[in-house]
Parts: structure tokens; C-alpha cells; sequence
């Protein structure tokens, strides 16, 4: 079967939740036999990942322009007339900014499968004419397309409350079983020892609340404890670089945007991972947290209420106070490691219900 991919900035080695999907789902999808292209936006394609195929996976490097308000639907534009150009059997769009294209997918012919991963429009970075977009194209992907993929039970809700999308396929995200590191030579460059630094990971937007965490930390008695913050922004802004220079001013070790064995290093040796967000869909950064075993403190957004999770793992989202005092208890607390059940997010399991959702597409 030929399955177009779109939505997504692109693989590997991509900045983004969705990004991580893709690389870990559409391998596994083409070794089941499909034949896979991932359509890439132009701008995040470098030196580095300058590649026609990933792990039996085609990739399509498409225009797409470098401004965050027109990047999206712009690529899904020129994506979607090449699903129709290849003759795709099965277009799949990511998230709901560029599901707003559902409807012209249709028009042309194609079969479409669109994945929601987050109501995106409660993100902060975004204006009132953008959220509104963004609800436009929740509502056109949920309408329009012909299988829906939620990976939460929180969206899943909002779809059949708000457009009585009462099939919608609930598919979470997954995580691999790592290898923890044994090594220390990056956590060393970073100047951090073994179990003597808290972690956060993520891209610097305002709704993953990094500034709170910043704060909160320096203003606890951490003792010889440091705070690392292993991301980047895609697209440099106020709040970003006022998040490094309060980062600066603070004693926080930035890594920028990292993967691989370094990524690897800094979840294997952490003492607490902490996840401050205002907004989330289903976080792949927790479950990769959860893997390496280390006790966690997240937010109560409800997207953060994974059932393998304690009430000890929360925090008041938004509320200072609780972060500081939450983050205080769990450094005085030194429970390495901790067991999760993490059986529902297996990529394997997630790869045969995907191919599940093609195959009924196909056949309508």
C-alpha cells in the first residue's frame, strides 16, 4: 500500500513530538510492506539529514517557508497535490493545523487518515486568529477525514463532545526500552555528575513552562543538585531567548537540541526528570523518562495522568508554590529506580494498529 505522510517537519533528527513518532511508527509500517514517503519541510532539511530514505522509509523534501504562521499549511498544500500526483492510497495527515487541508485532500480523491496529537490551539504561542485556525482545522480533520487517530482518551473526549466523532481510533504513542549509558563523558563536558542534576526536555515555547522551572529551582535549597535543560526553539523568539538569558543568570546547563547517545547519557544518569507543561497531547518525552526508570514530577494537565503514575508525581499546574514544594520533596526523597508499567505504549503494538487503520481505509 502507498502511504504519503504529511504534517510533519520531517525525519530523523527533527525537533517534536510528532517528529519522534513518525521516525519510531513509519519504519515499522514499511517493514510490514508498505511503501512509505514522508513529505519533509524544506527548511529543517540540513547537511546532516540530507537523505532520500530512512530505515526503509522514502523521504520527499517539499518547499515549505520558515515562518511559523504559514510553514504548516503551506508544505500540507504542496504535500497533499503530491499524495495525488504518486497516486497515494492513503494520505496521512498529522495534527490539526495542517488537517484544516482535510476537505481538499478529499476533493482530489485522496483517502485520508488524520492523527491528532493535541489540541494545539490552547498553546500559548499562538494569537487569536491562529487558535481560531487551529479549531478550524480540528473540526475539518474530525468532519472530513475518513479514519481518525487520537492517542489520548483527552482527546478522543473532545472529539465526541465537540463533533459527535464517535469512531475516532484511540492509538497512544510509545516509547522504546532504552539501554541506559554507562558512560559520563557528556554529563561531564556539561559539568553535572551521576544523580546530580534534574532533567527537563522540550522545545522552548511558552506552554512547556521552563521560565516556572527555572525559578522554582533556584528558589528551593537544591544544594549541589543542578538544573539541565536539554532543547531548543524551532523558531527564535521573545520568550525563548528570555528563557536562556534567565537560564544564564541562573546557574541552568542548556545542552540545545540534542538526540542519540547524548540524549541517552543525560536520561541515564539524572536523579528526577521534571515535565512543568501547561499543554501536552500524550508526551513521548515522559514515557521516554519513564523508561530510564527515574521518578518523575509533571504537571496535572490531564494529558499528563498516565495511569502508571502517582499522585506523588504531581504538581498544581501553574502554581508555583506546589512546584517548589514538589520539587523540594522529590530531591530529599532519592527513590531510584522506579518501576512503570509501560505495556500500552510498545511502537510494535502501535505499528499494527496503524497498518489496521490503513487497511480499513483502503477497503471502503
Amino acid at each position: 500500500m502507498k502511504i504519503v505522510v504529511v504534517g510533519t517537519r520531517g525525519i530523523p533528527d527533527i525537533q517534536g513530538g510528532v517528529e519522534t513518532h513518525c521516525e519510531e511508527l513509519y519504519p515499522r509500517l514499511a517493514a510490514r510492506g508498505h511503501d512509505v514517503t514522508v513529505v519533509r519541510r524544506s527548511c529543517y532539511v540540513t547537511p546532516s539529514n540530507k537523505i532520500t530514505t530512512y530505515k526503509g522509509v522514502h523521504l520527499k523534501d517539499i518547499y515549505a517557508p520558515r515562518k511559523k504562521s504559514v510553514e504548516a499549511i503551506v508544505h500540507t498544500f504542496l504535500g497533499i497535490l503530491y499524495a495525488r500526483r504518486v497516486g497515494a492510497d492513503v494520505l496521512h495527515i498529522h495534527a490539526i493545523g495542517p488537517a484544516l487541508l482535510t476537505p481538499f485532500a478529499r476533493l482530489l480523491g485522496l483517502r485520508v487518515v488524520m492523527t491528532h496529537h493535541g489540541p494545539d490551539y490552547d498553546r500559548q504561542k499562538w494569537n487569536k486568529v491562529a487558535k481560531m485556525v487551529l479549531r478550524w482545522g480540528e473540526r475539518m480533520g474530525a468532519v472530513f477525514a475518513n479514519e481518525v487517530i487520537v492517542i489520548s482518551t483527552v482527546i478522543d473526549n473532545i472529539l465526541r463532545e465537540k463533533y459527535r466523532r464517535m469512531n475516532a481510533r484511540l492509538i497512544y504513542n510509545g516509547v522504546n526500552r532504552p539501554t541506559p549509558a554507562t558512560t559520563t563523558d557528556y554529563i561531564h563536558s556539561l559539568g553535572v555528575e551521576p544523580r546530580k542534576y534534574v532533567l527537563a526536555v522540550g522545545r522552548f515555547v511558552e506552554e512547556k513552562g521552563f521560565d516556572w522551572l527555572i525559578k522554582a529551582f533556584a528558589d528551593i535549597p537544591h544544594g549541589d543538585y543542578k538544573l539541565v535543560i536539554a532543547g531548543d526553539a524551532d523558531h527564535e523568539d521573545h520568550y525563548s531567548l528570555a528563557l536562556k538569558q534567565l537560564a544564564a543568570q541562573n546557574g541552568v546547563v542548556l545542552t540545545g537540541f540534542i538526540r542519540g547517545a547524548k540524549l541517552n547519557e543525560l536520561f541515564s544518569h539524572a536523579a528526577l526528570f521534571v515535565l512543568p507543561s501547561f499543554h501536552e497531547g500524550l508526551p513521548i518525552v515522559l514515557l521516554e523518562a519513564l523508561s530510564y526508570r527515574l521518578p518523575v514530577l509533571v504537571s496535572d494537565i490531564p494529558a499528563n495522568r498516565l495511569a502508571c503514575l502517582s499522585p506523588d508525581d504531581f504538581f498544581v499546574t501553574g502554581d508555583i508554590d506546589s512546584l517548589k514544594n514538589n520539587l523540594s520533596r522529590k530531591l530529599s526523597q532519592n527513590e531510584m529506580p522506579v518501576s512503570y508499567d509501560l505495556s500500552p505504549y510498545n511502537w510494535d503494538y502501535i505499528a499494527s494498529q496503524v497498518d489496521a487503520v490503513y487497511r480499513a481505509v483502503r477497503n471502503l
